[in-house]
């Protein structure tokens, strides 16, 4: 009586050495050329986005385009390859950007530029802001009343602007 089969261990060294191959096979699929690596793309940025100098001095307290400016609670800072980067990592550092800001003026996204998207032209938030008078008029903060009706002294009595209280 035979108690042996002889099938399994065939069966055994199959499996062992297709698992061998597909592990073999599975780096070589996921590597990149490091000229790939290296060259970043141009990313798409929001139409709402920003260029600008930033300067992290102390998180969430920043400098942009040398102003005094603070980086929203959920800010993201992401570098020329689109990974995340803590702000303490880029304390000091004054890098080209491109920027957003959220509902209350405060920086809340932004991306370091690389050469290629250095070239492309994007406003600046000041050159965007100036109206052709020079003055800023759409930069308010949510703290600053709306500015008041002027009368130029020639309205006439019933169509001056009612009080309320």
């Amino acid at each position: 009586m035979n108690r042996c089969n002889t099938s399994y261990p065939l069966l055994a060294a199959l499996i062992i050495f297709g698992t061998y191959a597909n592990l073999h096979a599975l780096p070589a699929s996921a590597q990149t050329s490091l000229e790939e690596k290296a060259k970043p793309n141009s990313r798409n940025f929001p139409k709402t986005a920003f260029r600008g100098q930033l300067q992290v001095t102390a998180t969430p307290d920043a400098l942009m385009d040398g102003k005094a400016d603070r980086l929203s609670p959920g800010s993201t800072i992401r570098d020329i390859h689109n990974l995340l980067v803590l702000p303490g990592a880029v304390t000091g550092a004054k890098l080209v950007v491109n920027y957003t800001r959220d509902n209350i003026g405060q920086v809340q996204q932004v991306w370091i530029l690389n050469a290629e998207e250095i070239k492309q032209k994007l406003p600046s938030q000041f050159a965007a802001a100036a109206n052709d008078n020079g003055i800023l008029s759409n930069i308010r903060s949510l703290f600053e009343p709306a500015p008041a009706p002027q009368d130029d002294g020639k309205t006439p009595y019933n169509q001056l602007p009612k009080y309320s209280r």
